[in-house]
């Protein structure tokens, strides 16, 4: 098999992936852990995410004026990560995040305003071990529109548990970012194919204003 993205794709839709399942008529949107240690050369964690800011705080304020719920989550822990488990262990760089660190700060673009929903986990999804689940089902959520870093990882384990909580999620394409473009394509490429659909930022706004299901 050739590995040109064209035949690659292909290749998957003639198999059967890549359906689209739509947005639902009350979603929400969620950033996912868009703070400064991914927003700073100086961080080892860098991840060049500065153009996604100013996007993601649009897609913010429309979410906003239309009523649709705004989640933030945040990676913290225990000094020396005793709650992080072997999460922690396996990427030593989350000591970033250990309480109190000025690196899981988010931009002032992206301060939680009131009524935001706020979220502290420990492991890349937004769902594993917070209320984030039973709070969109209490508030009638059916979709999650989801941006921040990174794409190939807690963008990706947060879009998968969106889906087996029976959730239709949508990645923005150009709202996530990843330290590499390769890592980043590919989970673009996998998370359209298996997990979500994967719109640009317009597009969102667009189902949003329309209210409409594509």
């Amino acid at each position: 098999m050739s590995d040109r993205p064209d035949d690659l794709t292909a290749d998957y839709r003639q198999a059967g992936f890549g359906g689209r399942i739509g947005l639902g008529a009350r979603p929400a949107l969620i950033v996912v852990d868009l703070v400064r240690a991914y927003l700073d050369p100086d961080s080892p964690l860098y991840a060049a995410a500065e153009p996604i800011v100013g996007r993601v705080a649009r897609l913010a304020r429309h979410a906003r004026d239309l009523g649709h719920p705004v989640a933030f989550s945040y990676a913290s822990y225990t000094p020396g990560g005793a709650d992080g488990g072997w999460f922690y262990r396996k990427v030593p760089a989350l000591r970033l995040f250990d309480e109190g660190s000025p690196w899981g700060e988010p931009p002032a673009e992206l301060v939680p305003r009131p009524g935001d929903l706020t979220v502290t986990k420990q492991y890349p999804s937004a769902f594993f071990g917070t209320s984030l689940a039973g709070t969109l089902t209490a508030l009638g959520v059916d979709s999650v529109v989801i941006t921040g870093v990174s794409t190939s990882g807690c963008v990706r384990a947060t879009t998968v548990d969106a889906l087996g909580h029976g959730l239709r999620p949508v990645v923005v394409r150009d709202a996530v970012a990843d330290r590499d473009p390769r890592p980043h394509e590919a989970a673009l490429f996998d998370l359209g194919a298996k997990y979500a659909d994967v719109h640009d930022t317009r597009e969102v706004l667009d189902l949003w204003r329309g209210e409409v299901n594509a």
